[in-house]
């Protein structure tokens, strides 16, 4: 059991075939910690109006974070767009889950860091709702694809993890261009506000950086990249990423966990 001081996750999406439940399930075990945020996009709310998947693992999922919450540890929920209808219960706690828009997270070492989903950053989001759903849509069938892609590596012996998302996410220069403006929109506002850097999530680009003086931290999603941002008792902010397949894991029970960490200043 690895013992950190926060844990953030982010676009988790339940209630979605692409949701990786069982991956997540394998993180929570082994990482313990003070204090667990949501960063938005928990439960695809946009997703289940058109059909709903809902799997043991994702109600094991809900019911982890219920009993870490009862036994003590600090758990907040920042709404995201697909779960935006929480947002009209800010402040309000909902058994020992507080409901929060936005919160100023204070790490271990002082640095200051406001915690929320992004998407208020996203224009397409904010103003063209009807092509974000449609842009939804065409990400979960490439997410989809994922499974079949997976499928084939793993029978022809391949064991290292490809995405197809990330392959389009990464080549796509309309995508590129996107993910830089967003990322400098909310540096932008960091600063307007006299913090040290943001921590959120919504793009499913995991990463930690330094940008213009600036720590830009984003969680990543538990659709396509599995990836988690922990603090550690002295308040170093690490990236991990946790793509260790649960029917590799009971095969091989090897880890394929890769670190990226930042060191505190």
């Amino acid at each position: 059991m690895i013992k950190v001081r926060t844990i953030f996750l982010s676009d988790i999406h339940l209630g979605t075939r692409g949701c990786q439940a069982e991956r997540l399930l394998e993180f929570l075990r082994t990482h313990e910690a003070e204090q667990l945020f949501l960063v938005g996009d928990i439960i695809d709310f946009w997703a289940m109006k058109r059909s709903i998947h809902w799997t043991p693992a994702q109600n094991t999922v809900v019911q982890k974070i219920l009993r870490r919450a009862r036994h003590g540890e600090k758990v907040m929920l920042v709404p995201g767009n697909h779960d935006e209808a929480l947002r009209e219960y800010h402040s309000v706690a909902f058994g020992d889950i507080v409901i929060t828009n936005e919160h100023i997270h204070v790490a271990a070492d002082g640095r200051r860091y406001l915690v929320i989903h992004g998407d208020e950053f996203d224009q397409v989001t904010r103003h063209h709702r009807w092509l974000a759903v449609l842009g939804d849509v065409g990400y979960n069938l490439l997410v989809r694809a994922n499974v079949w892609v997976a499928w084939l590596r793993r029978t022809f012996g391949i064991a290292d993890y490809w995405s197809l998302a990330g392959y389009a996410k990464r080549r796509v220069k309309r995508a590129v261009s996107f993910i830089f403006d967003f990322e400098d929109a909310v540096i932008r506002a960091v600063r307007d506000r006299g913090l040290d850097g943001v921590i959120c999530g919504h793009i499913h680009s995991a990463a930690i950086k330094e940008v213009d003086g600036m720590t830009y931290i984003n969680c990543g999603d538990w659709v396509d990249s599995c990836t988690a941002i922990i603090e550690h008792l002295d308040g170093r902010m690490e990236l991990k990423h946790h793509w260790q397949p649960a029917m590799a894991a009971a095969a091989n029970d090897e880890d394929k966990e890769s670190l990226v960490t930042i060191a505190s200043k």
